[in-house]
């Protein structure tokens, strides 16, 4: 389960396929608690992170990560602190309702052409909840998507300012993950066993989403949303009952 897992996160982390990512905790807390699984995947995503920084270097949008960032820190400060109080399964059916219901509104009320974005509070609000699910679930995908979608960024500039966010977020987790004790050696060496596969799902991803139209690009993101949106939902409220 879990090789797949990283190659779905390694698409994710490129751009191509983007809410995929939202699968791999799920998949791999088939096996073990999701606290265990987000653990195993921290030093995965470090190596994600810095290829995707490498490959998308130079298109970031310098404005939006300023305005992301804080925000998006303070969702990491809410889940450490809310980390021994909240069941992982209710957070995930939460962040999959969330996913779909942004979906359905695009999907059944698309925005018109010359729409506007949402106002910067609720911008604000969205990045806070991905942080939050990012560190909970490493599930910030879908808040950040229904955040930066209705931007109508070009996709290497999605992609790569959605990457270097990313990377900040998931780096500043691992001083909280150790000092909850979710840093041991049995967990550094699974994900070991896993680091040779994550270049790969990488460099897949790369591949294509500078091939890729935005129009089909877009298609894809709203495919991994709805199957992490599923997913979650089933994790969250169904499986077991």
């Amino acid at each position: 389960m879990a090789a797949p897992a990283v190659l779905l996160l390694g698409l994710s982390k490129s751009g191509f396929g983007s809410g995929f990512g939202s699968l791999a905790v799920p998949m791999i807390a088939l096996m073990v608690p999701v606290p265990q699984a987000a653990a195993i995947l921290m030093p995965v995503l470090l190596v994600m992170d810095l290829l995707g920084l490498q490959a998308f270097r130079g298109h970031y949008d310098k404005a939006l990560l300023r305005f992301m960032l804080p925000f998006g820190l303070l969702g990491i400060l809410i889940g450490l602190l809310s980390f021994r109080l909240l069941d992982s399964r209710w957070v995930a059916g939460l962040v999959g309702v969330f996913t779909l219901s942004f979906l359905a509104q695009r999907l059944l009320w698309p925005p018109k052409p010359d729409s506007k974005p949402p106002p910067r509070w609720i911008g604000a609000i969205l990045v806070a909840c991905s942080g939050f699910t990012s560190f909970i679930a490493h599930a910030g995908g879908p808040p950040m998507n229904a955040f930066a979608i209705p931007l109508k960024l070009r996709p290497l500039v999605f992609t790569a300012t959605t990457s270097f966010f990313f990377f900040v977020i998931n780096l500043s987790k691992w001083l909280p993950y150790a000092a909850l004790g979710l840093i041991d050696m049995t967990n550094m060496a699974t994900s070991l066993a896993l680091l040779p596969i994550a270049p790969i799902g990488v460099w897949l991803g790369v591949r294509l989403a500078h091939r890729i139209q935005p129009t089909l690009f877009y298609r894809l993101v709203y495919a991994g949303m709805f199957t992490a949106g599923m997913k979650l939902v089933w994790d969250g409220f169904l499986a077991g009952h």
